[in-house]
């Protein structure tokens, strides 16, 4: 389902933060918008670099259709019933907690590519939060300067030189590249959710994570423009293009600045 793939991308715009429509950062919703309309705005230019980029566009548009039709008839209305009948500090917390166990994965994936740097900021997020934030429920660590990152084995993969393949939508997990697929595997080693023994308690964890992340969604699709199958195909790639190369992006039409200068 296409909500999903935005929190995705929308979570890759501005690292370890989440998004709600009440969130309380303005800022941080007016950096977003402000970035989407300059994707849409990039799209014409890069029209046929992504053709190039999505040979099979036909089959991913209708499994692309069938996410669409999933959200609308059960994602979101589950997400929406979660989001009326559960406090914003819980849902809140409920998202600090999984990203916490996400740090994990986000250290492992920081050895791969030998970044011991990212690797301790990683370590030292889950220790301080998993301790002083209560398992993760207080983002604490993001308080005293250590922001989360987002890494997996896509990344490692063109780290070390693989290319991206064919891009591809997922049937329910969305967005992908073929050296992201082919990555997913590698990624559920990690996944502390994935590894609890009780199955009843695991398959629980993982509801409530993919519900809290699609209510984290709710009235986003308004920064949508255009196409929407277009929009978040070139969203996707440009930000997978940038976690990849760990933000160093250089692009002429904007001379030599990075994006740091902008915040």
């Amino acid at each position: 389902m296409p909500s999903p793939f935005l929190h995705a991308f929308l979570s890759g715009l501005l690292p370890g933060r989440r998004f709600r429509l009440r969130a309380r950062r303005p800022a941080a919703l007016f950096g977003t918008a402000i970035f989407a309309l300059l994707l849409s705005a990039c799209a014409s230019t890069s029209q046929t670099a992504n053709n190039e980029q999505d040979p099979w566009e036909s089959v991913n548009r209708k499994v692309f259709s069938f996410n669409e039709t999933a959200d609308k008839y059960l994602a979101k209305p589950v997400a929406e019933a979660y989001d009326r009948v559960t406090p914003e500090f819980l849902q809140q917390g409920f998202g600090n907690m999984f990203d916490n166990l996400g740090d994990v994965g986000n250290l492992f994936h920081d050895l791969l590519q030998a970044k011991f740097s990212a690797a301790a900021t990683d370590g030292g997020r889950f220790f301080i939060n998993t301790t002083v934030g209560v398992m993760g429920f207080f983002d604490v660590a993001g308080h005293i300067g250590l922001h989360r990152r987002s890494e997996d084995f896509g990344q490692v993969l063109g780290y070390w030189g693989v290319g991206p393949g064919p891009y591809m939508i997922l049937p329910v997990l969305g967005p992908s590249t073929l050296r992201d697929t082919a990555g997913l595997p590698v990624d559920s080693l990690p996944d502390l959710v994935n590894q609890a023994s009780h199955i009843r308690t695991r398959n629980q964890l993982r509801a409530l994570r993919l519900v809290d992340k699609r209510a984290g969604l709710l009235g986003k699709e308004d920064l949508i423009s255009g196409d929407k199958y277009t929009f978040i195909r070139d969203a996707f790639l440009q930000r997978r293009e940038f976690l990849i190369s760990d933000g160093e992006v250089v692009d002429d039409a904007f001379g030599d600045e990075d994006f740091d200068a902008w915040e």
